[in-house]
Parts: C-alpha cells; structure tokens; sequence
C-alpha cells in the first residue's frame, strides 16, 4: 500500500512539472481565434486564414515565417495599384458552447486581456501620445483595442510578423505612390522589443503609421477647401476604425494599403510618370515631379466612381469630353471663367437639357452692372435694360422698370431675365446640373471665342462649343434621339426643358498634366494659380512648381492669343457676351 501511495505521489509530481513547463520556459500558448474580421463584401474565409490574420504571437521554438496566404512582393514601380483586398470573415469554430460563457461587446470588456494589448490600451490612454496623431485614428484605436482581448495585430514574442514587416515595407515606399515617406514614423521592422511595453510601443506606433497612410492615400492629405474655395469637393476617406478590422484580417495587408490608392487611368498614368521622372536620378526635374504629384493629388479628390456615361470639362486645357465605358466618344472645346470670375472645381448629376432657354441675370452682373447704371446719379439708364431686352420682375411677379424709383430701391430684390432670341447670351442650348454654385454649360452667341487659345471669358458658367453635338450625345444615350430630333427642338423649342431619365455625372476638373496611353505628357497653364496653392500645402514652398509654371506659360500651350474683349477690361454694354455672358 505504501509503495502504491509513493508511485502515485512521483506520478503527480512529474504531471504538475509537465503542466508546468510552458510557463517556465516563458512562451505564452496560442489563443483560440475568435474573429478576423469582416471584408467589404462579406466574403468568407477557412478558419485556419481566419486565425492567421487574427493571431499576433507565436511559440518560442517558431520562427517568422512569410505569410503562406500573402501574394509575393513585387518591384513597387511594378506592383498593381488596383489589387483589392483579400476577402477574410469571421470563422464559426470559435462560438462558444451552450454552457459557455456570454459573449459581446460587454463580455470582451470584462474579458482578461492579452498583457501587450493590456499594455496598448494604457498606452492610448496616456495624453502624451496626442501629439502628432489625428483625433479621429486615436479614438478609432481605443475603440478597436478596447474591444480586442486576443493577441496583437502586428507584434509578436519575436518581433514583428511577416505581415506587419510586409506593411512597414509598403509605407516606406510611399514615395513611389506620391506621398512623402517620411512623414510616416515607422518602427525598424526587424525590431526586438525587450519587453511588454515595448512591444506595445511598436504595436501603436505602426498602427498609427498605417491608418495616416490610409488617410493620405484616400486624399486626406490636406484639405482641398484649405487650398482654395474653388475646389469645392470632399475626399472619400475611409472610417478608420473600420479600416483597422480590414487591414487585419486581409490576407495580404500590403496589397490591401495599395488598393486604397485610386484605380482612375489617369492616376496612374501619373505615378509612372513619377516613377520614371524620379528614375532619373541627379537629372530629375524637381518642378516637374511636384506638378505630377499636384495633379495626382487632385484624383485623390475625385470620386471613386466617375459614372460610366459621364462629361469632364477639364478648366485649365479649355477642353469639355464625353465619356462612355472609359473612352472619349466626344471632345469639344470650352470656355471657362475669367480669373475674377473662376469656375469652381466640383462634380454634380445632370438632370436636363433647355432648348432655347431664357437667361436669368446672375448677382454678380447686377451689383456690378446694372446697379450702377440704374442708381446713376443723373438719374437711372433705363437703355441698359431694353438694350439687352431685360424683363424685370419682384416676387416672381412682372413689373415696369420705368415705374421704380431705382434710386431708392434694393436692385439686388429684383429679377432680370432675357427672353429665348437671337441675341440671348445663353444661345440656343442649355445644360443643367444643380448646384449651389449657380453653374452650367450652355451655348454662346459669339463663336469667335473659341478660335483664342486662352478661353476664359464667363462668369463662371462653361460655354460650349457647337453645343448640338454635345445635345445629341446625350440624348442619344438617354432617350434614342437622332441629330434631328435635335434639330426639329433647336427650331421649335421655346424654353423647352427636356428633363434626362439618366442622371449623368458632370466633373469640372482642373488637372494641369495628363499623360496619354503612350506615356507622353501634356501640360497645361495654371491659369487660377492652384498648382502654385496645392504646392504650397503639400511641399511648403511652390518655388520650384513657379519655374514649370513660367516654362510652360512660356510654350506648351502654344501662342496664346486673346482678343481685346477678353482682356478682363471694358464695360457691360462694350462687350455683351463677354462680360455680359455667364
């Protein structure tokens, strides 16, 4: 009895010290994955990829190994900027028991952390760690590590995974996409953080790398209203708590940042012209690859989803195109607004089409105009108005302009309109896309414009050329019509307005470099100054985008004509459709 007694004391001895022995040796066990996260689409994944993407430790007998799922890393200059995400959702062999204990937000909250997470959250609380991170990836990080109970995203026991060494990697080639590497503070990726703390460290500070990374490639940059209030978009920036669950469960978090980038042609028509122009080494143009980083910052702005029948007037090339499925079907040339007068930068849904439109005359043409001929101090010039055949109405109601004592009167509560005729400034043709900055293209009455190579002569709105071309596209595309259907409106057509079944986008851009399918580049003048603004935000200094600025002023837009009415000067009555035609 006494021997029984004794073996089994050596053999619960010997259990206790097995048992014991992972935690001597100071490795902690891997965690049972509990999610990796949901994709955009919702596709799903196999457990076990579900794990990898979620696990952020490893044994200490294991080594770094590449991700088995990641795809290869690639040139940069020859990585596709289009790849996508690698779909990736949560498994379904971690939901617990019947018996098991609640799960939710509420429980992860009460949940034992993992120590380096623990020791993140304690970072992210410290207000030291404000400086230099922008509120909204700070909250987006207390959030999600708040929520999160299991192993880290990116460090492990021995350092950085393969994924996370694959992303630091991604970001140090920021240069390469047009953004500034520097201004990412990365962690060494083959660091060996020596404790709990550090490791954390290192976890935080990628993270905070990774999501100003994803800001900048979404165009958030700068602020394009900081640029100037011309530019009237809005960068499509991605929530970036959400942004986080993403990256973390991609397959491949690299090619997941490089998808962030935008898939337009253009731009990356663009970053190979960067790539080669930086290719040069000690010959490299610094003027050149600022304009080609302006202008690849300026699709960052756009939307993601130009339409698949869309019209692009591009401002300082004087050029308006029609765009199906991805290719120019039209091309026509555009007049723009003068300096004083610039078109703003913005997209809207056209949503219709005026045949022989009357003409409401803007603010800007009546404080400048009208007021001072009608309040003159010899008395109001009412030649002005029957002149240019100007109805006048308040409160939508017409009345007699010759009744109104106009010395006393507020102008600016009247309404000036030009009937449909020969001599409207809007022409026979007029296209509608509401927006709250009163533009839209129409007609002119004076074609000689578009013989100048400089074409800025409106109050803002887009003057087309040969404008039934442009109708017929259109109404081709949304209704069938043929050219003459179009020209039976033109003849009969009295402010007609002929509402489209297809909203199609309308882009007023303003890009002063395009490169064609062959590489070849194609400047143009920056006739609002913009580049000379945007390069002032993004490099400090436009010092080396002015001397591109006066060598392309200098020839490559060719000779660059104007006629005297479109000097900016000369009053209302000496040039009507100058002046006098928004």
């Amino acid at each position: 009895m006494g021997g029984r007694i004794l073996a089994a004391g050596f053999a619960a001895g010997w259990l206790a010290l097995a048992l014991a022995l992972p935690a001597m040796s100071g490795t902690r066990a891997e965690e049972a994955p509990t999610s990796a996260g949901v994709a955009p689409n919702g596709a799903s994944t196999p457990p076990a990829e579900a794990s990898s993407a979620t696990s952020g430790t490893q044994s200490s007998s294991a080594t770094a190994e590449p991700d088995k799922g990641a795809e290869p890393r690639t040139d940069t200059a020859a990585a596709t900027p289009n790849a996508e995400p690698e779909p990736v959702v949560p498994s379904n062999t971690s939901a617990p028991a019947p018996d098991a204990a609640p799960s939710g937000p509420s429980a992860a909250a009460a949940a034992p952390a993992d120590p380096i997470v623990a020791a993140i959250r304690a970072k992210l609380a410290d207000p030291a760690i404000r400086k230099g991170v922008a509120p909204e990836d700070l909250a987006a990080l207390q959030a999600f590590y708040s929520e999160r109970t299991e192993n880290p995203l990116w460090i492990t026991s021995v350092g950085f995974s393969a994924r996370a060494q694959a992303v630091i990697t991604e970001i140090e080639n920021a240069d390469d996409w047009g953004l500034p590497s520097d201004a990412f503070d990365l962690p060494p990726p083959a660091d060996l953080p020596p404790n709990v703390e550090a490791q954390a460290s290192d976890e935080v500070k990628l993270d905070i790398a990774i999501l100003k990374y994803a800001r900048y490639a979404r165009g958030g940059r700068i602020s394009p209203a900081r640029v100037s209030p011309l530019i009237d978009q809005k960068p499509d920036l991605r929530d970036p708590k959400t942004m986080l669950k993403e990256i973390g469960a991609a397959r491949a978090p690299d090619s997941y940042l490089r998808g962030l980038h935008p898939k337009h042609v253009q731009f990356e028509r663009l970053r190979q012209a960067l790539l080669r122009e930086r290719g040069k080494g000690k010959k490299s143009n610094p003027a050149e690859v600022q304009r080609i980083i302006v202008n690849m910052e300026r699709w960052r702005w756009m939307p993601a989803d130009l339409g698949s029948y869309y019209v692009q007037d591009n401002i300082p090339e004087f050029v308006g195109r029609v765009v199906k499925n991805g290719k120019v079907v039209y091309a026509t040339k555009v007049v723009v607004g003068l300096p004083k007068y610039a078109t703003p930068i913005f997209s809207a849904d056209m949503r219709s089409i005026v045949f022989n439109p009357d003409w409401t005359v803007p603010e800007t043409i009546v404080m400048e105009d009208l007021a001072p001929a009608l309040k003159a101090d010899t008395g109001p010039d009412l030649s002005i108005l029957r002149d240019h055949e100007l109805n006048v109405s308040y409160e939508g109601k017409p009345v007699d302009p010759a009744t109104i004592d106009w010395g006393r009167a507020n102008v600016m509560s009247y309404t000036f309109i030009q009937p449909p005729g020969p001599d409207n400034v809007l022409g026979k043709l007029k296209f509608n896309f509401p927006n709250r900055h009163a533009i839209y293209m129409h007609d002119t009455i004076q074609p000689e414009v578009f013989d100048e190579t400089v074409r800025m002569a409106s109050h803002g709105c887009i003057r087309v050329f040969q404008p039934a071309k442009l109708a017929t596209f259109l109404l081709s595309e949304d209704k069938g019509w043929s050219e003459q259907k179009v020209r039976e409106m033109l003849a009969e057509g009295h402010d007609s307005v002929v509402s489209l079944s297809r909203k199609f986008p309308v882009h007023l851009t303003y890009f002063t470099m395009t490169v064609d399918e062959k590489g070849k580049a194609q400047t143009f003048a920056d006739i609002y100054g913009l580049d000379a603004k945007m390069a002032s935000a993004l490099f400090g200094k436009a010092s080396k985008l002015d001397e591109l600025e006066a060598e392309a002023n200098a020839g490559a837009t060719g000779p660059r004509r104007r006629a005297a009415w479109n000097s900016g000067h000369g009053g209302l009555t000496e040039a009507l459709s100058g002046l006098f035609g928004n």
